[in-house]
């Protein structure tokens, strides 16, 4: 972590609003401007873009994968520009537990991977590019989402250490943690054999 220079009330600030703003249920409110209804009531009930593309609907599905990802990169930029690095990695964290446990939904959200990259794109723009390629590797080599988001978090803390982002080591653990905690269900059905590939609908 950096050296905590911010005084406590700004940090509780930037802690608040990297969280509403993570907190912005982009994919409900993306299947709705599509006219796909409560995305909630299809497939895993995610409100992700991998469960908006289970709709069959690929511009709302990209259109939940890049405001998710938005958000947590918005909540890193403006929390540089107007404060220290100290409050960067808070409103980073509360910008992932804002879209994993939104307000406005009951605290039910999503899982967290757009966001993850938005917010490494943002930190520390090799991370979030060596992210975002395991990503896609992963994914394309298993055709499973999950298994590309799971990949990429496991694998931030390595990538952070070898593009200079030491002091962001210890976030990478904490949203791996955070993943692993979200995907619980997916590492169950990959081991049963049962997760669903890329693009299937469930009903």
């Amino acid at each position: 972590m950096p050296e905590f220079t911010t005084p406590d009330l700004w940090l509780i600030l930037w802690i608040a609003v990297g969280y509403l703003l993570g907190s912005i249920p982009f994919g409900l409110v993306s299947a709705r401007i599509f006219g796909l209804g409560d995305v909630r009531k299809i497939g895993s009930g995610n409100i992700g873009a991998t469960n908006v593309l289970r709709t069959g609907h690929k511009p709302a599905a990209a259109l939940t994968l890049v405001l998710d990802a938005a958000k947590g990169a918005v909540a890193v930029l403006l929390a540089r520009h107007f404060a220290g690095e100290d409050a960067v990695q808070l409103a980073a964290l509360a910008a992932f537990f804002g879209h994993c446990f939104p307000v406005w939904l009951g605290f039910r959200g999503g899982k967290g991977v757009a966001t993850f990259l938005g917010i490494w794109l943002a930190l520390a723009p090799m991370v979030g590019i060596a992210c975002c390629a395991t990503w896609l590797l992963a994914a394309a080599l298993s055709r499973i989402s999950s298994v590309g988001a799971l990949a990429a978090a496991a694998l931030s803390p390595l990538w952070a250490l070898l593009f200079g982002a030491q002091t962001a080591v210890l976030l990478s653990f904490a949203l791996l943690a955070l993943i692993l905690w979200r995907h619980w269900q997916n590492i169950q059905r990959l081991r049963d054999g049962t997760e669903p590939r890329i693009g299937a609908r469930r009903k």
